[in-house]
């Protein structure tokens, strides 16, 4: 094992969350973990003091990242309707995509760790909270300057716009193909009051 020492909790996450996303929470056992990121299990308690917990600090750690990669792609100086759509085309692309480690936790962890850790639960609503909240901020924006023309809340309607990423990509996942997004995305650029993409 070469992982040094300050590294070691952030190389478990890192190990876990592509397990995760392949697996899921219930399917990857503490003794896979442990094998997968080649540590020993008395590391894994110094760090975490259950599988609970750690599940806790494995989505704390996916949505502060992604946080920060949403005010990346819904920042800056261009219309806000432009920043927006640039979000929902990642999402599109990262969902459907061939790499599995650009998926989404929530979207792989949300059904099935809600009713199994209140935590997990507390931890998976801050977080969505915290993507809702930004597409809001960025509809006001479009509003104020006018690259968008929609009369509905902008807290209800980012809301809605969430639930209905959130639904389709679960759709991609039954389905296995990328349909379902794709008229996620048509209907998200008409809730927005967008003309249809070219092609």
């Amino acid at each position: 094992m070469t992982t040094s020492t300050p590294d070691l909790r952030q190389h478990m996450l890192d190990v876990a969350k592509s397990l995760m996303l392949e697996k899921g929470f219930t399917a990857v056992g503490l003794t896979e973990l442990l094998a997968a990121a080649k540590i020993p299990k008395g590391s894994f308690y110094h760090y975490f003091a259950s599988k609970e917990a750690f599940g806790d600090a494995l989505l704390t750690w996916y949505f502060t990242g992604h946080h920060a990669q949403l005010d990346v792609l819904l920042g800056g100086r261009d219309p806000a309707a432009q920043r927006l759509m640039r979000y929902w085309q990642y999402w599109l692309d990262t969902q459907t995509g061939d790499d599995p480690d650009q998926r989404c936790l929530a979207v792989k962890l949300s059904a099935e760790v809600a009713d199994l850790s209140e935590s997990m639960r507390a931890t998976l609503e801050w977080g969505t909270r915290g993507i809702i909240d930004r597409v809001m901020r960025c509809i006001g924006e479009g509003k104020a300057d006018q690259s968008l023309q929609v009369t509905q809340d902008p807290a209800a309607l980012a809301a809605t716009l969430y639930q209905l990423w959130l639904g389709g990509s679960l759709m991609v996942k039954i389905s296995r193909n990328r349909g379902p997004l794709d008229t996620t995305m048509a209907s998200t650029r008409q809730l927005l009051g967008l003309p249809d993409s070219p092609g």
